[in-house]
């Protein structure tokens, strides 16, 4: 009999800061996700493009290297990937608006809280 494997949801974040990066990735990963990281925004289109229908999220920081700011980033996901829950940070204030939908967690946040978030993401 062959084997299928439970849907595992897939996780994508975007920041700049590799100790932050990188911890966000293991938190998610300890709520049984799967994460693909990316230090910037266009590295992150790529990814979308290639596996945007099988993602169930995005983490990512307003302030990235490129071109392309976090913001800008979750509106481009959100107009190709509706399904995907969004959620941004930031240690400042946003200067712009969010999607609809996407979730605002400003810096410092709680682990718990994005732990919470990535449940939501699993549903």
């Amino acid at each position: 009999m062959a084997k299928t494997s439970p849907f595992v949801p897939v996780a994508l974040v975007v920041e700049d800061d590799v100790m932050q990066r990188e911890m966000v990735a293991m938190l998610l990963q300890e709520s049984e996700m799967g994460v693909i990281q990316c230090e910037n925004a266009e590295a992150a289109l790529d990814v979308l493009e290639k596996m945007g229908a099988l993602l169930s999220m995005m983490f990512t920081d307003v302030n990235l290297t490129g071109h392309i700011d976090g913001v800008e980033l979750a509106h481009f996901t959100h107009q190709h990937y509706p399904n995907i829950n969004v959620i941004v940070t930031s240690g400042r204030a946003l200067t712009k608006e969010l999607p609809d939908g996407a979730t605002f967690m400003p810096k410092p946040w709680m682990a718990l809280d994005l732990l919470r978030e990535a449940e939501r993401s699993q549903h």
